[in-house]
């Protein structure tokens, strides 16, 4: 039995993966890799550990090779990380449009003292206490 080497850019450790014969495509060697760690909605870059030579779907990879594997997300799906958007670089993102007209705005919201009775929405208020809190470590400056 022949082995490859491989190991995700993001790991430490190499994991081994057994096939029949002397060399394995880079085809074949990405839908075993993805099937043994039950991937899905994801293409795999695959590349010699020693040389950076990226390999392409029908090249064949000799035995006892290490190679490093990069997952690249599917074309056509959108990311799930949700990151929180706010402060940018000092400058608040432009408030959306309200359905009530009577909501206090995020500017008028930056400025008032008692954000828990203010008539607005809960997430400018939360973008007003964020940015007031910070207001102490810039203003001495």
């Amino acid at each position: 039995m022949s082995c490859v080497h491989y190991r995700f850019q993001s790991r430490l450790t190499y994991d081994s993966l057994q096939f029949e014969g002397l060399n394995i495509s880079a085809g074949e060697l990405k839908r075993q890799i993805m099937r043994s760690k039950r991937l899905k909605f994801c293409q795999l870059k695959i590349s010699n550990a020693q040389t950076d030579e990226e390999y392409t779907d029908d090249a064949l990879i000799s035995k006892n090779t290490s190679v490093i594997i990069r997952r690249i997300p599917a074309a056509g799906l959108k990311s799930s990380n949700r990151r929180f958007v706010g402060h940018q670089a000092g400058r608040w993102r432009e408030p959306s449009p309200r359905a009530d007209p009577s909501l206090l705005s995020l500017e008028q919201l930056l400025k008032t003292e008692n954000l828990a009775e203010a008539k607005a929405s809960e997430e400018d208020k939360l973008k007003a206490v964020m940015y007031q809190s910070s207001l102490c470590y810039y203003s001495s400056r």
